[in-house]
């Protein structure tokens, strides 16, 4: 049985997510990522071969489905 390196946990669930990532300064989001994730703290993890693949897809093996605009705000600025 796998344990949670954030809380401790050792009950997971199974689902897909959406994650942001920064490659070479520019964000890319990945949707639909197979993950475990924590029930107790929401910790997200994948296993490596699908971070294999989410590498190769946003390192340029794969194209967009689509291109968003963003809006960016500084909690800074608040």
């Amino acid at each position: 049985m796998n344990t949670c390196e954030v809380c401790g946990s050792q009950a997971f669930r199974t689902e897909n997510v959406s994650e942001v990532f920064l490659i070479e300064g520019r964000r890319v989001l990945v949707d639909g990522i197979p993950a475990r994730v924590c029930v107790r703290c929401a910790e997200v993890t994948f296993d490596r071969a699908t971070t294999e693949i989410v590498r190769r897809m946003v390192h340029g093996e794969a194209k967009p489905m689509e291109v968003v605009s963003l809006e960016v705000f500084s909690y800074a600025y608040a």
